[in-house]
Protein backbone atom coordinates (compact mmCIF):
# COMPACT_ATOMS: atom_id res chain seq x y z
CA UNK A 1 0.00 0.00 0.00
CA UNK A 2 1.54 3.27 -1.16
CA UNK A 3 2.01 6.01 1.27
CA UNK A 4 2.15 9.69 0.13
CA UNK A 5 4.62 11.89 1.99
CA UNK A 6 4.24 15.65 1.81
CA UNK A 7 7.48 17.66 1.82
CA UNK A 8 7.48 20.75 3.93
CA UNK A 9 7.21 23.92 1.90
CA UNK A 10 10.24 26.27 2.00
CA UNK A 11 9.61 29.85 2.74
CA UNK A 12 10.95 32.11 0.07
CA UNK A 13 13.56 34.67 1.21
CA UNK A 14 13.07 36.84 -1.81
CA UNK A 15 11.18 40.07 -1.45
CA UNK A 16 7.77 40.10 -2.91
CA UNK A 17 7.37 41.66 -6.27
CA UNK A 18 5.92 45.10 -6.31
CA UNK A 19 3.44 46.20 -8.82
CA UNK A 20 4.57 48.51 -11.62
CA UNK A 21 4.78 52.15 -10.68
CA UNK A 22 5.20 51.49 -6.98
CA UNK A 23 8.37 52.64 -5.21
CA UNK A 24 10.53 50.36 -3.14
CA UNK A 25 11.95 51.73 0.02
CA UNK A 26 15.65 51.28 0.64
CA UNK A 27 17.89 52.11 3.46
CA UNK A 28 19.66 55.51 3.15
CA UNK A 29 23.08 53.89 3.63
CA UNK A 30 22.97 51.75 0.48
CA UNK A 31 24.51 53.33 -2.76
CA UNK A 32 22.41 53.89 -5.86
CA UNK A 33 22.72 51.19 -8.50
CA UNK A 34 25.36 51.86 -11.31
CA UNK A 35 24.10 52.66 -14.78
CA UNK A 36 24.91 50.06 -17.38
CA UNK A 37 26.52 51.36 -20.65
CA UNK A 38 24.33 51.36 -23.66
CA UNK A 39 25.14 48.63 -26.11
CA UNK A 40 26.85 49.75 -29.40
CA UNK A 41 24.68 49.69 -32.46
CA UNK A 42 25.28 46.76 -34.75
CA UNK A 43 28.13 47.16 -37.34
CA UNK A 44 30.20 49.63 -35.29
CA UNK A 45 33.46 49.29 -33.34
CA UNK A 46 34.44 51.08 -30.21
CA UNK A 47 38.19 51.84 -29.81
CA UNK A 48 39.42 52.93 -26.45
CA UNK A 49 42.55 55.17 -26.48
CA UNK A 50 44.41 56.13 -23.32
CA UNK A 51 43.97 59.73 -22.42
CA UNK A 52 47.72 60.46 -22.28
CA UNK A 53 48.07 59.48 -25.95
CA UNK A 54 45.51 61.97 -27.28
CA UNK A 55 47.19 65.01 -28.89
CA UNK A 56 45.65 68.40 -29.14
CA UNK A 57 44.43 69.77 -32.46
CA UNK A 58 46.96 72.27 -33.96
CA UNK A 59 45.91 75.89 -34.18
CA UNK A 60 44.75 77.17 -37.60
CA UNK A 61 47.85 79.36 -38.19
CA UNK A 62 50.16 76.36 -37.78
CA UNK A 63 48.07 74.38 -40.24
CA UNK A 64 48.34 77.22 -42.79
CA UNK A 65 52.12 77.44 -42.35
CA UNK A 66 52.45 73.69 -42.82
CA UNK A 67 50.40 73.85 -45.99
CA UNK A 68 52.58 76.66 -47.41
CA UNK A 69 55.81 74.85 -46.58
CA UNK A 70 54.60 71.58 -48.04
CA UNK A 71 53.48 73.26 -51.27
CA UNK A 72 56.81 75.12 -51.73
CA UNK A 73 59.06 73.56 -54.40
CA UNK A 74 62.69 72.84 -53.51
CA UNK A 75 65.35 75.24 -54.81
CA UNK A 76 67.33 72.45 -56.40
CA UNK A 77 64.61 71.83 -58.94
CA UNK A 78 64.60 75.54 -59.85
CA UNK A 79 68.38 75.54 -60.39
CA UNK A 80 68.12 72.41 -62.48
CA UNK A 81 65.44 74.07 -64.60
CA UNK A 82 67.65 77.14 -65.14
CA UNK A 83 70.61 74.99 -66.20
CA UNK A 84 68.48 73.03 -68.65
CA UNK A 85 67.06 76.26 -70.08
CA UNK A 86 70.56 77.75 -70.51
CA UNK A 87 71.83 74.63 -72.27
CA UNK A 88 68.83 74.69 -74.57
CA UNK A 89 69.40 78.36 -75.47
CA UNK A 90 73.11 77.71 -76.17
CA UNK A 91 72.16 74.78 -78.36
CA UNK A 92 69.80 77.00 -80.36
CA UNK A 93 72.51 79.67 -80.74
CA UNK A 94 75.04 77.08 -81.98
CA UNK A 95 72.55 75.65 -84.43
CA UNK A 96 71.67 79.13 -85.72
CA UNK A 97 75.37 80.02 -86.11
CA UNK A 98 76.03 76.78 -87.98
CA UNK A 99 73.11 77.43 -90.31
CA UNK A 100 74.28 81.01 -90.94
CA UNK A 101 77.84 79.84 -91.65
CA UNK A 102 76.52 77.23 -94.06
CA UNK A 103 74.43 79.82 -95.90
CA UNK A 104 77.39 82.22 -96.14
CA UNK A 105 79.62 79.47 -97.43
CA UNK A 106 77.12 78.52 -100.14
CA UNK A 107 76.65 82.17 -101.16
CA UNK A 108 80.26 83.43 -101.11
CA UNK A 109 82.26 80.21 -101.60
CA UNK A 110 85.34 81.46 -99.65
CA UNK A 111 88.82 80.38 -100.74
CA UNK A 112 92.05 80.56 -98.79
CA UNK A 113 94.61 83.21 -99.82
CA UNK A 114 97.79 82.06 -101.51
CA UNK A 115 101.34 83.14 -100.64
CA UNK A 116 104.71 82.77 -102.36
CA UNK A 117 108.24 84.12 -101.84
CA UNK A 118 109.52 85.84 -105.00
CA UNK A 119 112.93 87.20 -104.03
CA UNK A 120 115.43 87.17 -101.15
CA UNK A 121 118.35 89.59 -100.76
CA UNK A 122 120.85 88.89 -97.96
CA UNK A 123 123.34 91.20 -96.26
CA UNK A 124 125.64 90.89 -93.25
CA UNK A 125 125.76 87.09 -93.05
CA UNK A 126 129.48 86.26 -92.67
CA UNK A 127 130.44 82.60 -92.29
CA UNK A 128 134.15 83.22 -91.75
CA UNK A 129 133.88 85.16 -88.48
CA UNK A 130 132.77 83.63 -85.13
CA UNK A 131 131.82 87.06 -83.74
CA UNK A 132 128.25 88.37 -83.40
CA UNK A 133 126.63 89.67 -86.57
CA UNK A 134 123.46 91.48 -87.68
CA UNK A 135 122.13 89.74 -90.79
CA UNK A 136 119.46 91.43 -92.93
CA UNK A 137 116.99 89.86 -95.36
CA UNK A 138 114.92 91.80 -97.89
CA UNK A 139 112.06 89.51 -98.82
CA UNK A 140 109.47 89.99 -101.60
CA UNK A 141 106.20 88.17 -100.92
CA UNK A 142 103.27 87.63 -103.28
CA UNK A 143 99.80 87.52 -101.68
CA UNK A 144 96.80 86.52 -103.77
CA UNK A 145 93.14 86.87 -102.81
CA UNK A 146 91.20 84.54 -105.14
CA UNK A 147 87.73 85.33 -103.74
CA UNK A 148 85.14 87.21 -105.75
CA UNK A 149 83.16 88.84 -102.92
CA UNK A 150 85.57 88.78 -99.97
CA UNK A 151 88.23 91.35 -99.03
CA UNK A 152 91.12 90.94 -96.58
CA UNK A 153 92.38 93.53 -94.08
CA UNK A 154 96.01 92.97 -93.04
CA UNK A 155 96.33 94.44 -89.55
CA UNK A 156 99.23 95.53 -87.39
CA UNK A 157 100.87 93.01 -85.09
CA UNK A 158 102.01 90.58 -87.78
CA UNK A 159 105.36 88.75 -87.52
CA UNK A 160 107.93 87.33 -89.94
CA UNK A 161 110.98 85.37 -88.90
CA UNK A 162 113.84 83.87 -90.91
CA UNK A 163 115.77 80.95 -89.48
CA UNK A 164 118.30 78.35 -90.52
CA UNK A 165 117.49 75.12 -88.77
CA UNK A 166 116.89 76.03 -85.13
CA UNK A 167 118.85 79.29 -85.30
CA UNK A 168 116.86 82.51 -85.67
CA UNK A 169 118.53 85.05 -87.93
CA UNK A 170 116.20 88.01 -88.60
CA UNK A 171 112.63 89.12 -87.96
CA UNK A 172 110.21 91.83 -89.08
CA UNK A 173 106.56 92.58 -89.81
CA UNK A 174 104.11 92.72 -92.69
CA UNK A 175 102.78 96.06 -93.94
CA UNK A 176 99.26 97.15 -93.04
CA UNK A 177 96.96 97.28 -96.09
CA UNK A 178 93.61 96.21 -97.50
CA UNK A 179 93.46 93.63 -100.28
CA UNK A 180 90.24 93.69 -102.32
CA UNK A 181 88.66 90.68 -103.97
CA UNK A 182 90.37 89.03 -106.98
CA UNK A 183 93.60 90.88 -106.25
CA UNK A 184 97.33 90.06 -106.26
CA UNK A 185 99.59 92.20 -104.07
CA UNK A 186 103.41 92.00 -103.99
CA UNK A 187 105.05 93.66 -101.01
CA UNK A 188 108.60 93.85 -99.72
CA UNK A 189 109.55 93.65 -96.07
CA UNK A 190 112.95 94.17 -94.42
CA UNK A 191 113.96 91.67 -91.77
CA UNK A 192 116.78 92.52 -89.40
CA UNK A 193 118.70 90.61 -86.74
CA UNK A 194 121.10 91.69 -84.03
CA UNK A 195 123.81 89.96 -81.97
CA UNK A 196 123.44 86.69 -83.82
CA UNK A 197 126.25 84.24 -83.03
CA UNK A 198 126.62 81.13 -85.16
CA UNK A 199 128.32 78.10 -83.68
CA UNK A 200 131.19 76.40 -85.49
CA UNK A 201 128.94 73.52 -86.52
CA UNK A 202 126.31 75.85 -88.01
CA UNK A 203 128.89 77.90 -89.92
CA UNK A 204 130.51 74.73 -91.25
CA UNK A 205 127.14 73.31 -92.36
CA UNK A 206 126.15 76.54 -94.10
CA UNK A 207 129.53 76.74 -95.84
CA UNK A 208 129.07 73.22 -97.22
CA UNK A 209 125.54 74.12 -98.42
CA UNK A 210 126.87 77.31 -100.01
CA UNK A 211 129.43 75.34 -102.01
CA UNK A 212 126.58 73.20 -103.32
CA UNK A 213 124.57 76.30 -104.21
CA UNK A 214 121.61 75.30 -102.03
CA UNK A 215 121.34 77.08 -98.65
CA UNK A 216 117.94 76.41 -97.03
CA UNK A 217 116.02 78.93 -94.91
CA UNK A 218 112.65 78.84 -93.21
CA UNK A 219 110.25 81.83 -93.29
CA UNK A 220 107.53 81.79 -90.63
CA UNK A 221 104.76 84.35 -91.20
CA UNK A 222 102.01 85.10 -88.70
CA UNK A 223 99.51 87.55 -90.21
CA UNK A 224 96.57 89.04 -88.31
CA UNK A 225 93.71 89.75 -90.69
CA UNK A 226 90.01 90.57 -90.81
CA UNK A 227 87.72 89.25 -93.51
CA UNK A 228 85.24 91.60 -95.17
CA UNK A 229 82.09 89.90 -96.41
CA UNK A 230 79.88 92.46 -98.08
CA UNK A 231 79.74 95.29 -95.56
CA UNK A 232 80.44 93.08 -92.53
CA UNK A 233 83.89 92.58 -90.98
CA UNK A 234 84.80 89.51 -88.99
CA UNK A 235 86.83 89.30 -85.83
CA UNK A 236 90.64 89.03 -85.93
CA UNK A 237 91.84 85.86 -87.62
CA UNK A 238 95.42 84.57 -87.53
CA UNK A 239 96.92 83.21 -90.76
CA UNK A 240 100.14 81.23 -90.33
CA UNK A 241 102.36 80.72 -93.40
CA UNK A 242 105.42 78.48 -93.47
CA UNK A 243 107.75 78.78 -96.45
CA UNK A 244 110.86 76.70 -97.09
CA UNK A 245 113.21 78.64 -99.40
CA UNK A 246 116.68 77.70 -100.69
CA UNK A 247 119.08 80.21 -102.28
CA UNK A 248 122.32 79.82 -104.22
CA UNK A 249 124.26 82.65 -102.54
CA UNK A 250 124.38 84.72 -99.35
CA UNK A 251 124.39 88.21 -100.92
CA UNK A 252 122.03 90.71 -102.50
CA UNK A 253 122.19 88.91 -105.87
CA UNK A 254 121.08 85.55 -104.47
CA UNK A 255 118.52 83.60 -106.43
CA UNK A 256 115.85 81.23 -105.20
CA UNK A 257 116.48 77.64 -106.31
CA UNK A 258 113.50 76.03 -104.54
CA UNK A 259 110.48 77.16 -102.52
CA UNK A 260 107.43 75.63 -100.93
CA UNK A 261 104.79 77.36 -98.82
CA UNK A 262 102.09 75.98 -96.58
CA UNK A 263 99.55 77.79 -94.46
CA UNK A 264 96.99 77.31 -91.67
CA UNK A 265 94.15 79.48 -90.41
CA UNK A 266 93.26 79.99 -86.74
CA UNK A 267 89.75 81.36 -86.41
CA UNK A 268 89.79 82.05 -82.64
Amino acid sequence: MATTVKRPEKKSSEAPLLPAGSAQSSSPSSPPPAEKPLPAPPGTYVIQVPKDQIFSYPPPENANNFQKLSSRKPRRSCCRLCVCYTIFVLFLVIVAAAISAGVLYLVYRPKAPKYAVLDVAIRGLNLTSPSAMSPEFDVSIRAENPNKKIGIYYLSGSEIQVSHGDVGLSNGALPVFYQPSKNVTVFQTALKGSDVVLSDDVRLAMANELRKGNVPFRLNIKARVKIKVGSVKTWKITVKVKCDVAVDALNQQSKIVSKDCDYSVKLW
